[in-house]
């Protein structure tokens, strides 16, 4: 009998021993992990549980990589779960709410802002620059990269929608492209389907060539229709669209910031002042603002247009009209600038 009562004794100890244990082992996982401040930990791709357990105890993340492996034999689904990329832990969260995160879609993401009106040339300048992007294109040239978006017949001028794209770490700077592309695609055909009935352009291609010059022409999103009727009543009755962005981009890198009266003459296949029509493919990347307003221009009767120089512009429905605004807004202007006026 003795023995009897020794024995359940030790079994009560041995349960009581194992009960505090496992209490132990769950306030481990169930308790606040060991950060003091947001951390960014990286699982690798092909990382398995354990050794990222280890890794985040020797970093003191989590005071302790044994409950973890108990876990592991406890519940073996749960070594499966690990999703590479980069997480934001925060001081407080649970062992088990870090397993969670380390296990979800809740990455770490950056974002790249292509503004409206920029050159692709540009677009690629900000991708080459963003973080944690990586970076496939540098070496390419612009047919190489059409080419390896499956788009190898297109002109990469204005193709591409300008916004501001989220990706998480090992995101191509292909893939944003490809992204921006089709954003584009499909924001030209649905702008296209709702177009006026007595539009001077026929196809989904010239509205997005006429954007990018209603783009590049001005800031002032009230005025995009106004501009975008000019342009229509130019190109209806056969006057040149005589826009200064055009003569801009064709100018390429020789232009340092100014236009003078030999470059509007000079023949290239983008200067309005000296080719018919609209130059042969966009300048820009327009926003859905101007795409909406090259194929919905405002009604009127103005003919020419000059900026203010407060971003705004002055209408005018005469040639005698537009040059008094052109002494009045940039000659007079810029005889006053003059230390000897």
């Amino acid at each position: 009998m003795r023995v009897i009562k020794i024995l359940a004794v030790l079994l009560l100890i041995a349960a009581a021993a194992a009960f505090a244990g496992y209490r132990y082992w769950q306030a481990q996982l169930d308790g606040p992990i060991a950060l003091e401040k947001p951390t960014v930990y990286e699982v690798p791709r092909g990382a398995a549980f354990l050794p990222v357990m280890r890794e985040l105890a020797e970093q003191g993340v989590i005071e302790s990589a044994w409950p973890y492996r108990v876990l592991a034999k406890v519940e073996p689904a749960t070594m499966q779960g690990l999703r590479a990329g980069e997480f934001e832990l925060e001081p407080g969260m649970s062992g088990r709410e870090l397993i969670a995160k380390l296990a979800s879609d809740d990455v770490v993401t950056y974002r790249v802002t292509i503004p409206e009106g920029w050159t692709f040339k540009q677009m690629r300048q900000v991708l080459d620059r963003a973080p944690k992007l990586s970076h496939r294109t540098e070496a390419m040239s612009d047919s190489e990269i059409m080419q390896a978006l499956g788009h190898g017949d297109t002109f990469p001028e204005g193709e591409f929608f300008p916004d501001t794209y989220r990706y998480h770490k090992g995101v191509t700077d292909l893939e944003i492209l490809s992204r921006a592309y089709d954003r584009m695609q499909k924001t030209l055909e649905a702008v296209w389907a709702e177009r006026d009935d007595d539009l001077p352009i026929d196809t989904p291609y010239k509205a997005l060539i006429l954007a990018s010059l209603i783009e590049r022409e001005t800031g002032v999103p009230a005025e995009r229709g106004e501009i975008a009727g000019v342009f229509a009543r130019r190109l209806e009755r056969g006057m040149r669209l005589q826009t200064d962005p055009t003569v801009i981009y064709g100018m390429g890198d020789s232009y340092i910031g100014n236009i003078s009266k030999a470059d509007l003459q000079r023949q290239n296949a983008y200067n309005t002042y000296v080719i018919p029509g609209l130059p042969p493919t966009p300048i820009a990347m327009p926003g859905r603002g101007s795409l909406e307003a090259a194929v919905h221009p405002a009604a009127g009767d103005a003919l020419y247009f000059v900026a203010k120089g407060d971003g705004s512009h002055q209408f005018s429905r005469t040639l005698s009209e537009h040059n008094a605004a052109v002494r009045r807004y940039i000659l007079d202007r810029n005889a006053d600038a003059r230390p000897d006026s």
